[in-house]
């Protein structure tokens, strides 16, 4: 159970999760109303450490299902183990006609994340519908019926009900825009980049080695590259791995010869690293 919004933005910092008011209430009402969470916002963000803090702070699974172009019901929901079955028969075989009841039964069934989401026992899970925004539009209008009845009918079983409503949270980088149908479903989570000190916060918590000086230069030259008009924005993810890479290499603070060799850390993109290294020869960005 979600505790009230003070008592959650605790249990979250417990958990090493930065979050904000917005973030706490967010989880509390979509916990409370047992309505899906639909979070947005840039790559890098954090919108899928929500659903993993989330499980951590119910002390409940967590079930990701990662969309992708393509998916389809049968790889979200199940499948058979056609393997196991063909084995099975062949060993019935030797003791007389295979009875095809009993190789589609239970045992024989593949549990994919909704459906394990589903038939899951105890306390109910969190489910994390990853980049929702990849998979195609059919599949969003399957993931509807889903989410509105959580129960599944398979043909040779029966229909499945969920014991408890899965947690659910869907993220998305609004690489395409999704149905209104699918929103009007969901409560909905804005994730932005941090401002400074935000960010700064989540270096020190998640990058303890680094140094306060350090840390203050990293967070202030992310925000300038954010600033800076470029293919591939660097997000927080960014930031953290440049800032464990500048750790392990033992750097106490930023120089041009450190910032050149570990720019890859950051800039993943050709033309981005030759527009970043000509501002930086320029002195248009300091950390």
């Amino acid at each position: 159970m979600i505790d009230a919004i003070p008592t959650l933005l605790e249990q979250l910092d417990r958990e090493s999760y930065v979050a904000d008011p917005a973030i706490a209430t967010s989880l509390h009402l979509a916990a409370t109303l047992r309505k899906p969470l639909l979070v947005e916002g840039h790559a890098g963000v954090g919108k899928t450490e929500i659903a993993k803090v989330l499980a951590r702070v119910l002390q409940t699974d967590l079930i990701r299902l990662q969309c992708y172009e393509g998916l389809d019901a049968s790889t979200a929901l199940y499948e058979w183990n056609y393997a196991r079955q063909l084995l099975h028969i062949r060993l019935q075989e030797k003791d007389g006609r295979p009875d095809e009841a009993e190789i589609f039964s239970e045992p024989f069934l593949l549990k994919r994340p909704l459906l394990q989401a589903i038939a899951h026992s105890g306390r109910a899970p969190v489910l994390l519908i990853d980049e929702i925004d990849r998979s195609d539009e059919e599949f969003e209008a399957f993931l509807l019926e889903v989410l509105s009845d959580f129960q599944v009918t398979v043909p040779e079983i029966g229909t499945i009900r969920a014991q408890e409503r899965p947690h659910v949270i869907l993220t998305s980088n609004r690489s395409r825009e999704l149905s209104d149908a699918l929103r009007r479903r969901c409560l909905y989570l804005w994730i932005d980049y941090p401002p400074f000190e935000k960010e700064l916060s989540i270096v020190r918590r998640k990058v303890p080695g680094a140094s306060e000086e350090l840390a203050r230069q990293i967070v202030a030259l992310i925000q300038q590259l954010r600033a800076a008009r470029l293919a591939k924005v660097p997000g927080v993810a960014e930031t953290l791995d440049w800032a464990a890479a500048l750790v392990s290499l033992h750097a106490a603070r930023l120089s041009p010869r450190i910032i050149e060799e570990t720019l890859g850390c950051v800039v993943k993109d050709e033309s981005d690293l030759r527009k970043v290294r000509a501002e930086l020869e320029a002195g248009r960005l300091a950390p």
